[in-house]
């Protein structure tokens, strides 16, 4: 799913796997405006695109684009007249690499990658559901004055198997993460407290049992929410929900609906630096219909041939609904991080 376990098949495979658990998410109570596409044809393409991971001004942004064989993290940059064309992210194009996470200091990056741990060494393997699949491990790059430094491999403390997938970094240095259960067969979201330079053993949130997959998790720096991947209740496929922090403790997941959700998967949540906008993939198309004129036939060829095909596209919402909604919650403005 997401872009790992040979990507985009692995996804549609994983969401036949979904159809389990009881438990029953709040129905979404927000009138939330249709997501739009994001860069369509620049970086939504005709290939499979995730995890946005943006740097502090907005301006630049690391993602991935895969196959169901490769995967690269690739940098692109905005200007006057838009997104450029994106280039090979300088860590990255020598294995298979995903899900660029930010920290909301700008000054680190998380990723996923295959790349042996040792050097020489071959890729690293996953293995659940009786197969194998590309595995996945968390590598950091820091950045200096003349750029990043080269990638450093995670302890073995948060790296406890090679299906560790999806980071996201909190103000703390605190990592959250999904890893493989193989005690009920699902993925398990986890959290890593980060102090004096150290992991700590990760431990599930308390609405993450293992019970049903969680994926993706994009949390805010102050940890105060937290967008979600999921097959629980309601779901069609893979779905939103939303979950606030209530007294210290995690509430109860919200589904975000069927004009954020598709019929379709949608996951891979990411937020923006200032947490105004939701960015996530999903594997939604643009209606058609028919009959239609052969210049509306061109349009629409045209779109498939440069994104709007059913691959994952990365698509953007506004959270703002979503925070306005939550009883007693902080405006946007104040959860933004402040440095």
């Amino acid at each position: 799913m997401i872009g790992r376990f040979e990507i985009a098949q692995q996804r549609q495979l994983l969401a036949l796997l979904l159809v389990l658990s009881a438990s029953h998410a709040p129905a979404a109570q927000v009138i939330s405006p249709a997501p739009e596409i994001f860069a369509p044809g620049v970086i939504s393409t005709a290939a499979h695109e995730a995890a946005p991971a943006f740097t502090r001004d907005g301006n630049t942004v690391y993602f991935q684009r895969s196959s169901a064989v490769q995967s690269t993290i690739l940098v692109s940059h905005r200007a006057s007249e838009g997104w450029s064309q994106p280039e090979i992210a300088p860590f990255s194009g020598q294995w298979n690499d995903m899900e660029p996470t930010m920290a909301p200091d700008g000054k680190s990056l998380i990723f996923i990658s295959d790349r042996p741990v040792q050097s020489g060494g071959k890729a690293i393997k996953s293995y659940f559901q009786g197969n194998e699949h590309i595995g996945g491990n968390l590598w950091r790059i820091r950045r200096t004055d003349s750029g990043w430094n080269p990638p450093e491999h995670l302890s073995a403390v948060v790296n406890f198997n090679t299906t560790i997938f999806a980071p996201s970094v909190v103000a703390d240095g605190s990592l959250y993460f999904m890893s493989w259960n193989t005690q009920t067969n699902h993925f398990q979201l986890y959290r890593s407290q980060y102090r004096d330079g150290v992991f700590s053993a990760p431990v599930p949130p308390s609405f993450s049992d293992g019970q049903y997959s969680d994926v993706d998790p994009a949390v805010a720096p102050d940890e105060s929410f937290m967008v979600f991947g999921s097959g629980r209740v309601p779901k069609r496929s893979m779905d939103l929900f939303i979950v606030f922090k209530q007294n210290g403790a995690w509430g109860e997941p919200i589904w975000m609906g069927d004009t954020v959700n598709s019929p379709g998967s949608d996951a891979e949540p990411r937020l923006s630096p200032d947490l105004k906008t939701l960015y996530f993939s999903s594997e939604r198309t643009l209606p058609i219909a028919f009959p239609r004129s052969p210049e509306q036939a061109k349009a629409d060829l045209a779109r498939l041939q440069s994104w709007d095909n059913g691959n994952y596209n990365i698509w953007t919402v506004p959270l703002k609904p979503w925070i306005d909604a939550h009883s007693g919650s902080q405006s946007l403005n104040a959860r933004a991080p402040k440095y």
